[in-house]
């Protein structure tokens, strides 16, 4: 394949690529950045897709927040590839805060225990979630096999997991994505005018050399 690497990279390396960029969070973040200003569309388009991602962040749908930013910024009439950019707030190193604050909020208003996680939920929650994509995988496998399925697992996971998250991450994943928005918005105005006036600055030049072209030429005969 013309695009396959040459080199196979191990598993540790691809891990590592995931939780630390090559070339440190600070350029990818950047990169992110540039990505946003260049993006077509009205200020406040682009802001609701920003939104839409960072708000698709809270849900427990790890795997998904690509998908489900697109379906919130269609909802939204926004930028959909501003809600794919978006969806970059949650990374490695926010993940665990996320769930930590989302689930505590589910518990809350959920009235479950005293309102606050376990210990040990707090400390295994991606391991829960990747429990539950095994037990997942293979209750399926079971069905198409023709084995007893057992769904007890993962019943347990959506009620003291994934359901409280779900409940739990909608208010500070709407805080969250406000606060986005209003950032964002004079932000990238002040970036469009910026680069509009580059772009006329650059017009203006090629015209006015033209032109002197012009006038060159008129005088040499």
């Amino acid at each position: 394949m013309v695009f396959k690497r040459r080199d196979r990279r191990p598993i540790w390396k691809v891990a590592l690529d995931f939780v630390y960029p090559k070339g440190g969070w600070t350029r990818a973040f950047h990169y992110v950045k540039h990505r946003v200003n260049r993006l077509p569309g009205s200020p406040e388009r682009i802001a609701r897709g920003l939104a839409a991602g960072v708000f698709a962040s809270f849900t427990p749908f790890y795997g998904l927040h690509f998908i489900t930013a697109a379906l919130f910024a269609r909802l939204l009439r926004a930028n959909i590839l501003a809600a794919l950019l978006g969806t970059f707030a949650g990374n490695p190193l926010t993940y665990v805060p996320i769930g930590v604050i989302a689930m505590n909020m589910g518990y809350f208003i959920l009235g479950i225990g005293n309102g606050v996680i376990e210990e040990d939920v707090h400390r295994s929650l991606g391991g829960k979630f990747l429990d539950a994509g095994a037990s997942l995988l293979g209750n399926m496998m079971a069905v198409f096999k023709g084995r007893p399925a057992d769904w007890q697992g993962l019943a347990v996971f959506y009620n003291e997991v994934f359901f409280p998250y779900l409940v739990g991450g909608i208010a500070p994943g709407l805080v969250a994505a406000l606060v986005s928005y209003y950032l964002s918005v004079p932000l990238i105005r002040a970036y469009q005018k910026r680069r509009a006036k580059k772009i006329m600055a650059r017009i203006d030049a090629r015209r006015k050399k033209a032109h002197d072209k012009a006038d060159a030429a008129v005088n040499r005969k």
